[in-house]
């Protein structure tokens, strides 16, 4: 392989179609300019299905718009739309004791609520980035100030609901993952001990009690020390969080200049690359279990847009970290699969959801859950990566 080759092909090719395919979509069909915000129940063509909006994606848009600025080109429209879904954020996603909705509708009444905390990361997460794109200060001090609600969210008791009864106790890997990223994100552009004291504590707890070598794998539920439950849920493998969470690791690990840090992350990386990728079809499958017992969610044999973006990112990352030709490999062989299976070529963007054949199940360009945020994430990470790679 001519590396130099391949790799300015791909940085071509994630620009060109992170600025005039990508972006351009939701900028046409999904940003709100009459309430603010941005819509994701899209049909393929682009077309309104529901007008509730994913308070998750009103952060990540406002994110992928900002990041995308700040690392490929510096276009006004992407400050523009940012700033009037931040907006939107601010004016209608909060309620009065903090917490964020879950759900509102197209003018900004509140529709739902959920335990979880990833609205208040994803917003944490747009604000920093904002800021940085802008030099407006008090957007990292909101973000600070946001991410210092959220680590109180989670640290007072009763104060979010449990998912299960008392008599089950237990932790998830999904909150630990995304508490290293956000920190990582708003560490860019303010300091405060407890950005460092987060990770310092995320990482700890990965290694301690996520990462079970018994099984060659990051689990997504564990106990409070980090037990093994033998349960259908606690032996699930997420391999698509598994190789995000890789990344993330990454992300500290090369800020940090350590070593030891950059190993484990390849470990996951690994070990998740084994349990997701699909030996027979292709691409990165949903879920596993750890005793390759019948996984319990529906969807577990099917291939979602986002594992695959992760893992394009992931093995980049890691080629570019260790030189190693088998990560270029790899990115060789999501790359090739994932762009021979999700971008609708007629219409734009990409499909989200496809049987484990690769066979579109469904053709809506996002939901609730699917919008622009992984798509153009890894376009402009990985154009990143490939830039850090030709320039080095």
């Amino acid at each position: 392989m001519d590396t130099k080759a391949y790799l300015s092909y791909w940085a071509a090719s994630y620009k060109e179609d992170l600025l005039n395919n990508i972006l351009p979509f939701w900028l046409k069909h999904g940003l709100d300019t009459v309430n603010g915000g941005v819509y994701t129940c899209l049909t393929r063509t682009g077309e309104l299905m529901d007008s509730t909006k994913s308070v998750w994606f009103q952060g990540r848009f406002a994110f992928t718009c900002c990041f995308a600025y700040n690392n490929v080109e510096k276009r006004q429209e992407y400050l523009d739309a940012a700033k009037l879904t931040l907006d939107f954020i601010e004016q209608h996603c909060f309620d009065t004791d903090g917490r964020m909705y879950f759900e509102v509708a197209a003018d900004g009444t509140p529709l739902r609520r959920r335990r979880y905390i990833f609205s208040e990361s994803f917003a944490a997460i747009a604000m920093a980035e904002y800021s940085k794109a802008t030099g407006d200060r008090t957007y990292a001090e909101k973000a600070l100030a946001l991410f210092k609600d959220m680590r109180r969210f989670l640290a007072t008791p009763g104060l979010l609901a449990p998912k299960y009864e008392p008599t089950v106790q237990m932790q998830g890997h999904s909150i630990t993952m995304i508490m290293i990223n956000v920190a990582s994100c708003i560490r860019k552009v303010i300091s405060d001990m407890e950005l460092d004291r987060q990770i310092d504590e995320s990482l700890h707890a990965l290694q301690t009690c996520f990462i079970h070598p018994e099984f060659k794998a990051l689990l997504e539920t564990v106990g409070p020390n980090g037990e093994f439950i033998d349960t259908l849920n606690g032996r699930v493998i997420n391999p698509g969080h598994c190789i995000e969470t890789a990344w993330f690791l990454f992300d500290v690990a090369t800020e940090r200049g350590d070593k030891e840090l950059t190993r484990l992350a390849l470990t996951v990386l690994d070990w998740s690359w084994e349990w997701g990728w699909d030996k027979e079809h292709g691409g990165i499958i949903n879920f596993r279990d750890c005793k390759n017992y019948p996984p319990q969610d529906y969807s577990q044999d099917m291939k979602f847009w986002w594992p695959q973006t992760e893992a394009i990112i992931a093995n980049l990352y890691a080629y570019k970290l260790t030189g190693d030709e088998k990560y270029l490999k790899r990115h060789k062989q999501v790359s090739d699969w994932t762009y021979a299976h999700f971008p609708d070529a007629e219409y734009g963007e990409w499909y989200g959801y496809l049987h484990r054949d690769g066979s579109v199940a469904q053709t809506a360009k996002g939901n609730i859950f699917k919008g622009p945020f992984h798509i153009p994430r890894m376009m402009t990470k990985a154009y990143m990566l490939c830039q850090d790679l030709l320039h080095t």
